[in-house]
């Protein structure tokens, strides 16, 4: 994967100028930006002691506090992106693609979820032993070859996995984590300076120290044997930038929370202007050009969320949301630039060819699991049943306690088997129409287009019916995949930017879930929790019918084009030389592959891995032909859903875990394993 880059000859010093120039610019505006009737004009008063008292207060207790906790953030993510980014030599590395976020953001919520209050620098601590975990765990599951966007899967799963378990903490713990899901969006509101000042140390500190390791990283960057020519161990540099980074990414966690984006998109700028800026190579400049310009970032972020929503926003939408949004946007323009080349796949060798007898048993022991799974979903719950009173249940004949239970939990299991083979049949149909066995509806961003559009509308018609939630769906997931599946398919549906570019609208669907709640219903946090986990509560018989329609639409129609899968799978020359027309089909089943996601999407909220997990699963039980792949993976994305359903509404009853949360939390180990599978298998 390379960029292109022009080359133009700028001078660093005017381009260092204008860039301080324009930070105080949008620094000014941002200290005028607020709740309070306290303008430019009181503010250039205060300059010249002439202010009032209350514009002082103003200033000091809340003004300069968000000024701060930007100018602390922008630094310390820009500064943590660019030293990642040089020691992996992978222009997509950030503290958001290491899930050093991630991991900092589960420690801090985990501390609070059990009650404990500890000091900001305390926190700090915590949170650089989350991230500097779950960085080491990316590192190792991403190296080994694949490119640079294998380091953006490794990241990606690990973080939606601690994610699900932040949110589980969330809803589980709401008077311990009060205020903790605004904050884990990235909110620069602060009360006072004190913890910005606690932590400007740390930050300074750490950036001083990857100032003084510029001229190594410079020698680093020309490969490992040069390094050792003149004494720099490779090695103990990589340790020692990753424990600052990490530190710095630490830091800006536990006072803002995990702001997107921010160390990604400050050093990629940077370093797509290297060639036109004659020094900007060098870190001892590149480093705190990528500060400022983070804090740019930062600042304008927040800027531009109180100029589009109101002084309000600034204190109800977390800057992290406009970041993450801004952010997605650069990244789709990054993989647009990016030649595409390399495989990311890891399921394609786990295929192997299956005798008739042996895929005969494969299915009929999925299915008694699958039946076995029916039976426990049935029985367990708040409430435990026995088959007798199933029996009743289904003659006619049962009391009116336990008609009441099964009439509220078949719907769910209804919901969860029917959700589970839609979810498995699109991701096996994307990997097979894309030859990528890393695309996932949910990773290329089309579970969550589908998710904007329905709960918007659930917002809108809170009391729409399935049918016209379905149809929401269909229209958001439609044009999240025209947007993925249309922009990779300039470079002909090339794995490395059809998953990047998924991952960018993934994101930003999710970041834009988060606005609507807050902009319509900040009160009800849970309603957004609960939608983003998935969830089969409160489901009825006509809620399920529309994906209960699409399934069995589905099944016939692909079972007719089972032969074309098998065939765009292989190549674009032989569909074409065997009379398959290759666009036409290509835009069939990927439209099939929406609706079966948006459905699913309506049905039960966003459930990840599904999609993933089922098809290389399948492919490793029955081999890769679609006409036994296909109906393996569908059975076990049903087993894999209602399981996890079960589970959730069993484990803690009568509390319930979301059943995403669970297919989560089950799904990142597996798709970790796939990682180092692949990576184990080239050497």
């Amino acid at each position: 994967m390379t960029i292109v880059r022009s080359r133009v000859g700028w001078g660093l010093p005017a381009f260092a100028g204008a860039v301080v120039a324009g930070l105080l610019a949008v620094a000014a505006l941002h200290l005028t930006q607020g709740t309070a009737a306290v303008g430019g004009v009181d503010l250039l008063a205060l300059l010249q002691g002439r202010g009032t008292d209350d514009a002082g207060a103003v200033l000091v207790a809340s003004r300069l506090p968000r000024l701060a906790a930007g100018v602390l953030v922008g630094v310390a993510l820009a500064t943590a992106g660019a030293a990642l980014q040089s020691v992996t030599r992978n222009p997509l590395a950030s503290p958001d693609t290491l899930a050093v976020n991630a991991g900092a953001h589960i420690a801090i919520v985990g501390v609070a979820a059990f009650g404990i209050t500890i000091p900001v620098l305390a926190s700090g601590a915590v949170a650089f032993v989350g991230g500097l975990i779950a960085a080491v765990l990316v590192l190792a599951l991403s190296s080994g070859g694949g490119g640079p966007i294998r380091l953006v899967l490794a990241g990606s799963a690990l973080a939606i996995g601690l994610m699900a378990i932040v949110r589980l903490l969330l809803i589980f713990f709401p008077q311990e984590t009060q205020g903790l899901y605004k904050w884990g969006e990235g909110s620069l509101a602060q009360i006072g300076m004190s913890a910005a000042a606690q932590l400007a140390p740390v930050v300074a500190a750490a950036f001083a120290a990857l100032l003084l390791l510029a001229r190594r990283l410079d020698i680093l960057s020309l490969g490992d044997d040069q390094a050792r020519v003149v004494g720099i161990d490779p090695q103990r540099t990589r340790v020692l930038v990753v424990v600052l980074a990490v530190l710095l990414s630490a830091a800006a966690v536990t006072l803002t929370g995990p702001i997107g984006f921010v160390g990604l998109c400050a050093p990629a700028i940077v370093r797509l202007l290297a060639r036109r800026i004659r020094g900007l190579q060098k870190h001892r400049a590149l480093l705190p050009l990528s500060a400022l310009v983070g804090v740019a970032l930062v600042l304008g972020a927040d800027v531009l969320l109180r100029i589009a929503f109101g002084a309000q926003a600034g204190v109800e939408v977390p800057t992290g949301v406009v970041t993450t949004v801004l952010g997605a946007v650069f990244l789709i323009v990054l993989a647009l630039r990016f030649t595409d080349s390399g495989s990311t796949s890891t399921g394609s060798s786990l295929a192997r060819l299956r005798s008739r007898r042996a895929f005969a048993l494969t299915v009929v022991g999925l299915v008694v699991v699958l039946a076995g799974a029916v039976v426990a979903a049935a029985l367990l719950g708040d409430a435990k049943l026995l088959l007798g009173d199933v029996a009743n249940w289904l003659t006619g004949r049962a009391g009116d306690a336990v008609s009441y239970i099964l009439g509220t939990r078949m719907p769910r299991v209804a919901a969860a088997l029917l959700a589970g083979a839609a979810m498995a049949l699109a991701g096996a149909i994307v990997q097979g129409v894309t030859r990528n066995a890393l695309a996932d509806p949910s990773i290329l961003g089309v579970t969550g287009g589908a998710g904007l559009a329905a709960i918007g509308l659930l917002t809108l018609v809170p009391m729409a019916d399935g049918w016209l939630v379905s149809a929401a769906a269909l229209i958001g997931a439609t044009v999240a995949g025209v947007i993925v599946f249309g922009l990779s398919a300039r470079g002909g549906l090339g794995q490395n930017r059809l998953v990047l570019i998924g991952f960018s609208v993934s994101y930003a669907a999710l970041a834009l879930i988060t606005l609507l709640i807050v902009l319509t219903d900040p009160w009800n946090e849970t309603k957004a929790l609960t939608w983003m986990s998935g969830s089969t509560y409160g489901r009825t018989f006509a809620s399920v019918l529309p994906l209960a329609v699409v399934v069995a639409a589905a099944i016939p129609a692909l079972a007719a084009m089972r032969r074309d899968l098998d065939l765009l799978g292989l190549d674009d020359d032989t569909p074409r030389l065997l009379g398959v027309r290759l666009g036409r089909t290509r835009l069939l089943l990927l439209a099939a592959a929406v609706v079966l996601t948006a459905t699913a999407t309506a049905s039960v909220g966003v459930i990840g891995f599904v999609g993933l997990i089922a098809p290389h699963a399948a492919r490793m039980l029955a081999g890769g032909s679609a006409a036994r792949m296909l109906p393996t993976a569908a059975l076990l994305g049903a087993a894999l859903v209602s399981v996890s359903d079960t589970i959730g509404r069993t484990v803690l009853a009568p509390d319930q875990i979301p059943a995403g949360i669970a297919t989560a939390v089950l799904g990142t180990p597996y798709f970790a394993w796939l990682l180092w599978r692949a990576r184990a298998s080239r050497g």
